[in-house]
C-alpha cells in the first residue's frame, strides 16, 4: 500500500490522517506478524518522536538528547505565530517538541 492509499484508507474510516496515524498504519502495512503495542510504539518513535501511548489528552513531548526517551508534558497554550509572519501560508496545526536532558540524564548538582 502506498502513501496515498494509506491516507485514503484512514479518511474512508472517518479518521484524520495525522502524522502519528499515518506512521502507525504504514508500519502495520509493512509487517505481517502481529506486533505488540510496545513494538509499534518503539518502531514508530524511531522515525517520528511525536507519537505517544496516551492519546486521550492533549500534551507535548519532551525528547532527551542523550538517551532518546520520549516523555509526555502537560499541555499549555502556546501563542500562534503572527499572521503577517506567515505570508500566504495557511496554518492547519502547530506542534511543540521540547528537547533537552531528561531527569535521569541531566547533570546532578553535588550534595
Amino acid at each position: 500500500m502506498d502513501a496515498q492509499q494509506i491516507r485514503q484508507k484512514l479518511e474512508d474510516s472517518g479518521l484524520r490522517c495525522t502524522a502519528q496515524r499515518y506512521s502507525v498504519m504504514s508500519f502495520l502495512m509493512g509487517h505481517h506478524e502481529h506486533p505488540t503495542a510496545a513494538e509499534i510504539f518503539e518502531a514508530v518513535n524511531r522515525l517520528d518522536p511525536r507519537s505517544s501511548r496516551a492519546k486521550d489528552e492533549q500534551h507535548y513531548h519532551f525528547i532527551c538528547d542523550r538517551c532518546g526517551s520520549v516523555e509526555d508534558i502537560d499541555w499549555y497554550t502556546v501563542p500562534a505565530p503572527a499572521a503577517r509572519s506567515l505570508g500566504k501560508r495557511v496554518v492547519r496545526e502547530c506542534e511543540l517538541i521540547i528537547r533537552g536532558l531528561c531527569a535521569t540524564c541531566a547533570p546532578r548538582k553535588p550534595s
